[in-house]
């Protein structure tokens, strides 16, 4: 009878009956992608090769999570550059204590070959910090033994002072002998409003084994406004530098980091004798970058983008005392051949903040070839790129007969973030560049920021005083 009835039905109540098979249809179908898609999660919860724990995990802006799971070719690069800054101060660091308990970076199949007896194996390996893993609730069950923090765990996650700076600041060895390399220290103190020096600690050529050496250069702008220059160059033979920590040994002037605090003495002619410890200012850092290609090497870090330093610099017999005065120092390295770059750093109220870029002679031009960095007292707030700096009016630059802009704009972004930075000129002092065939007048300047914009939707303003760099015809 009901069999009867619902064919009867479907004759007569054509429309309503397909309606009312439609709806049943897509009820079913939408189970089934529904039921699908539970599988799927419970399948990939217990597939060993994706990472997991905690209530977040970090990957890459757009990496393919498919793809790391299948070994595709999305995966073959996988992986966090300055995962340990990432994990200490971006994720872990004061400004996300109020979100983020803890972080745990670990490493899960990662395909590695074992060499023994002449038999090379393909292996699976993996790694992670055992006290983190447990904090996020993905520690390993331990049949026997036990399983904590190595000293190295340790110094990764959460380094003393010293091991910081250590892992910041240190010395490198080219990939092959090249005379262009260069590698250098470099400070800069204001020891009052009309008065600053800059400090180089410099070594280069064809290290280790060929022609090489190294050189103290030191700037001094004095407080009647004329500048006096001081240099010595060092034979090999008086030079150590260590490619584990920031130590530094050039004839009689040295560079030494203990427990996060810098001891510089630079001694040479004319009675030049500079002696000063500096303090940086904490998490006000920029990590270490490195631009790399076959024929060129650019590499960058700032331990201590404001500082302040205490003690005496002396020079043409006279010395002056400084106590927490206004400082910054940086590290640089690579092969500098027909390299211009444009660079700034300074310091306001709230920010630090540290703009720069390398640029080859020939190099095509990238669509945001520099990056502004944003730091305040929690570390870094934001990364931002640009393409240009609008350079406007000009003024006599000190020595060397070049001319120098009296100001200049930058605007910076990143997604939805936007900030301009105006700088007004108030010195510069031009050095002719000595490498054959290349004109260029390099511009050491000394002015006044103000910035502007927004920051994670909110407004972001300051101003402050700082050091800028550029080269000019």
């Amino acid at each position: 009878m009901l069999t009867t009835l619902a064919f009867r039905h479907l004759v007569v109540r054509k429309r309503r009956a397909l309606f009312l098979l439609f709806g049943f249809s897509l009820g079913v179908g939408v189970m089934i992608v529904l039921l699908s898609v539970g599988e799927a999660m419970l399948a990939q919860s217990r597939d060993v090769t994706l990472v997991g724990g905690g209530e977040v995990t970090v990957l890459p802006e757009g990496i393919d999570v498919e793809a790391m799971r299948t070994g595709g070719l999305g995966s073959l690069f996988f992986g966090i550059d300055r995962a340990r800054f990432v994990a200490r101060q971006l994720l872990g660091g004061p400004r996300q204590r109020g979100v983020v308990r803890a972080v745990a970076p670990a490493i899960e199949g990662k395909l590695l070959y074992l060499s023994h007896a002449g038999t090379v194996t393909a292996v699976r390996a993996g790694g992670e910090l055992p006290s983190r893993s447990a904090a996020v609730g993905a520690g390993l069950d331990l049949v026997a033994g036990t399983w904590t923090d190595s000293p190295a765990d340790s110094a990764w996650s959460a380094p003393s002072a010293q091991q910081l700076y250590d892992q910041l600041d240190r010395f490198h060895l080219p990939r092959r002998p090249d005379s262009t390399w260069g590698e250098w220290h470099y400070f800069n103190v204001v020891a009052g409003p009309d008065e600053w020096w800059y400090v180089t600690l410099l070594v280069g050529g064809e290290i280790p084994a060929g022609h090489w050496g190294g050189q103290l250069l030191v700037t001094h702008r004095r407080p009647d406004g004329r500048y006096e220059r001081f240099s010595d160059a060092v034979p090999p033979a008086r030079i150590a530098f260590d490619t584990a920590a920031a130590d530094l040994t050039l004839g009689a002037s040295t560079v030494r980091q203990r427990d996060g605090m810098y001891q510089v003495l630079a001694r040479g002619p004319g009675g030049l004798r500079l002696e000063f410890s500096l303090a940086p200012d904490p998490n006000r850092y920029f990590p270490a970058v490195e631009l790399r290609s076959d024929e060129f090497v650019s590499g960058y870090v700032v331990p201590a983008l404001s500082a302040t330093v205490t003690g005496r610099l002396c020079a043409r017999g006279r010395c002056v005392d400084v106590a927490d005065a206004p400082a910054y120092h940086d590290h640089n390295w690579g092969v500098w051949r027909d390299v211009t770059w444009e660079w700034g750093a300074a310091t306001g109220d709230v920010f630090s903040l540290l703009y720069g870029g390398v640029r080859a002679e020939g190099e095509a031009p990238a669509m945001a070839p520099f990056f502004l960095a944003l730091v305040d007292a929690n570390g870094i707030r934001q990364v931002l790129r640009f393409g240009t700096i609008r350079y406007e009016g000009r003024q006599p630059a000190r020595e060397a007969g070049a001319v120098a802009p009296e100001r200049f704009t930058l605007v910076a972004a990143r997604e939805r973030d936007t900030v301009t930075i105006r700088v007004d000129v108030s010195e510069a002092l031009a050095s002719r560049a000595r490498a054959e065939g290349f004109a260029r007048h390099f511009l050491q300047m000394r002015g006044r920021f103000t910035l502007s914009g927004r920051i994670a939707g909110r407004a972001v303003a300051d101003s402050g005083t700082g050091f800028f760099e550029t080269y000019v015809e």
